[in-house]
């Protein structure tokens, strides 16, 4: 968010409540998941839901309006973590979004409603291979890939997963008629995005520093490159529609994310690859 230094009141109100995603539409619409509550990490905004805001960042000076979510959705419980776009042939636009209810794990698909500026909720995705989903990137309108940060749900068996160095975490392909594993051995499978010509996934594995380059079947497997080694903990990703560049959100000072000091906050880099 550099490129906004001058706008104090966008970087207050996506600060209030912690911006933790982002994802860019073609014409220039960003969305991001704000809010977000994890054990073990702060929280902004504890007694606030989260939500998910909109910026058109063409506008000479843009500003973030929290989108509306129609009737019916569980607004109380609302956590969201990673999110996705998809575009159909009509250009309609779904929200895919990571959401962890009471610490639990769901995929909410919704319907973005331009002229109403809200949200309309489709369908709430569980399934007993999503135990534990950080991240997520859509490849159609029900279909998508999810990154596991680790093998279990439970706040106990995660942190002895972490402790054990047990390489369990894994990427899981979702479709309405198949669900099935199509990577693992990950330390703890964070960011994941696409490339341009959809022909290759990227997974940031955060505790292991590195990105995984994944070449995608036609049966929707994914197949291992190449693995890019950083010395940082490597958190988010985002590709250049253009270029087809990755831009990786890091952490290089992991321990200040769990240990938190308003006087000293964590950093953070971007490297570009």
């Amino acid at each position: 968010m550099a490129v906004f230094d001058d706008d104090l009141y966008l970087l207050l109100e996506l600060a209030e409540a912690g911006a933790e995603d982002i994802d860019v539409l073609p014409n220039g619409l960003a969305f991001f998941s704000v809010g977000l509550k994890f054990p073990g990490l702060h929280s902004f905004a504890p007694d606030k839901p989260g939500g998910i805001l909109m910026m058109d960042l063409k506008e000479e000076k843009p500003r973030a309006l929290e989108l509306r979510i129609s009737w019916g959705f569980d607004l109380a419980s609302f956590n969201p973590h990673g999110i996705s776009t998809f575009i159909d042939d009509d250009d309609t636009v779904y929200l895919f979004v990571v959401n962890h209810p009471e610490f639990k794990n769901t995929v909410e698909i919704f319907k973005f409603e331009e002229e109403e500026n809200s949200l309309l909720h489709l369908k709430t995705i569980k399934h007993e291979l999503l135990p534990s989903v950080n991240d997520i990137i859509a490849v159609g309108p029900a279909h998508f890939y999810a990154t596991n940060d680790h093998y279990f749900s439970d706040p106990f068996l995660k942190y002895l997963e972490t402790y054990l160095n047990l390489r369990w975490a894994n990427v899981v392909y979702y479709s309405p008629d198949e669900v099935k594993l199509v990577a693992e051995g990950f330390d703890s499978a964070n960011g994941i995005n696409i490339s341009p010509d959809k022909k290759y996934v990227y997974v940031a594995d955060i505790l292991a520093h590195e990105i995984h380059v994944l070449e995608k079947q036609p049966n929707m497997n994914l197949t291992q490159l190449k693995v890019l080694q950083l010395g940082t903990l490597v958190d988010n990703l985002s590709i250049d529609p253009s270029s087809g560049d990755i831009w990786v959100g890091c952490h290089p000072n992991g321990q200040k994310l769990f240990v938190y000091d308003p006087n000293h906050p964590p950093s953070s880099e971007v490297f570009i690859f």
